[in-house]
């Protein structure tokens, strides 16, 4: 059995919303939130959009690819519910009408239709911050209309730097009304990509309540806080990667006509022992008590001069040298080595390269010294604000050293 697809404007998050609410109560169509609709190559008017999807499919998010192929996930009410009500133990806001969030993310990325998931179960309407450039100010504005006794939001870590660097500036001797308002959030949920030390340290210090959140569209979203597994799921280790199970796992991926297809979904969600496991692109660890450590991705692994070199070690690496803390780390071609990091920063270089390949090199070898330093006015990011290493790649490829 199949039910209609609907494409949303993500931009319209008011009408996701309710297009949501109907789906999850299976009053409505699926519903595909996506942006341009109405454009040419987005929306209606793109024949790659099925018509109609498994009857147990309540919404599609679109990945982003930025490291690859996007994919379409679809997810059911039943999982984006038990991800909602694992959330709300966790956090709080079980109590219906006692919770409500601040859209502050694209609805068409799984953080930012999840919080108006939780806003369905809440039984509440989210504030929706307007679509566009994030403005601190409009943010603590908006945060300022929650009026329910639990208050939250999510954010990616630029967003929650962009909050600090407002809030800590106008602050005199620790406290401003933008610094109270963040304050009042019973919960800053943070995710899309890695929050840094000294970015989490930050937010402590200024008596910010920040939860670091770990999953993707394929388990509904954060579905692992502060490291440990959320509600029923469970998170373990096999072969180097992380693997997670638990109801909030997606249905699967679509194929072009709105099926499940088998051949993608097998290679990414199996069954073992009678558990069905969704096998992430993540490497890391769990500890004995079920504490999950992430420490790169598995595809962003190269090989340089016939060693395996992590990029996201790389990176973390760099970003432990003063003046590196928001660098990128992406690989480029290399006639001798085959291929190599390369280091990417907004703003002049605060080290000499030299320096920065010997800090490198004496944490993880020479193979993972960067091949050069890139200067950029700007760093790309994709809507969600992860940063869009796809751009990243395809620019250092033509760059000269710094």
């Amino acid at each position: 059995m199949t039910r209609e697809l609907s494409v949303i404007d993500a931009g319209d998050a008011r009408a996701v919303f309710a297009a949501l609410r109907d789906a999850l109560t299976g009053d409505g169509p699926a519903v595909l939130p996506r942006q341009h609709v109405g454009v040419p190559g987005g929306g209606h008017e793109d024949a790659s959009v099925p018509a109609s999807v498994p009857r147990n499919v309540a919404l599609v998010v679109e990945t982003s690819g930025s490291t690859g192929a996007p994919k379409r996930v679809a997810l059911s009410a039943d999982a984006l519910l038990a991800s909602a009500a694992a959330s709300a133990g966790s956090i709080g806001g079980q109590e219906p009408g006692s919770a409500r969030w601040l859209l502050a993310l694209p609805a068409h990325y799984i953080a930012g239709a999840n919080v108006l998931v939780r806003s369905i179960a809440a039984g509440t309407e989210p504030v929706i911050l307007p679509p566009g450039h994030f403005d601190p100010a409009a943010f603590c504005a908006a945060a300022d209309a929650l009026d329910a006794d639990q208050r939250f939001t999510s954010l990616v870590p630029v967003q929650l730097a962009r909050l600090l660097d407002a809030a800590l500036d106008a602050s005199v001797l620790g406290d401003s009304a933008m610094l109270t308002t963040l304050r009042r959030f019973d919960a800053l949920l943070i995710g899309g990509q890695a929050l840094q030390p000294d970015l989490r340290d930050r937010a402590l210090d200024a008596g910010l309540r920040i939860v670091r959140t770990y999953g993707s569209s394929e388990t509904c979203g954060g579905c692992v806080y502060d490291g440990v597994p959320i509600g029923t799921v469970v998170a373990r280790e096999c072969d180097g990667r992380i693997e997670l199970s638990g109801p909030v796992l997606a249905v699967g991926y679509l194929d072009a006509t709105g099926g499940i297809d088998r051949d993608r979904t097998d290679a990414t969600f199996h069954v073992a022992d009678g558990t069905r496991w969704y096998r992430t692109g993540d490497l890391g660890a769990v500890d004995a008590a079920g504490r999950v450590r992430v420490t790169g991705r598995a595809d962003n692994v190269i090989i340089s001069g016939g060693e395996k070199v992590s990029l996201d070690a790389v990176q973390a690496s760099v970003r432990r040298v003063q003046g590196y803390a928001e660098a990128i780390v992406v690989a480029t071609k290399h006639v001798e080595w085959g291929q190599a990091p390369v280091v990417v920063v907004a703003g002049e270089p605060p080290l000499p390269l030299a320096e920065l390949r010997a800090a490198v090199q004496a944490e993880l070898g020479h193979a993972a010294a960067p091949d050069r330093v890139v200067v950029v006015q700007s760093m790309p990011l994709l809507a969600s604000g992860k940063p869009d290493r796809i751009a990243l790649t395809a620019l250092v490829s033509g760059t000269s050293a710094a």
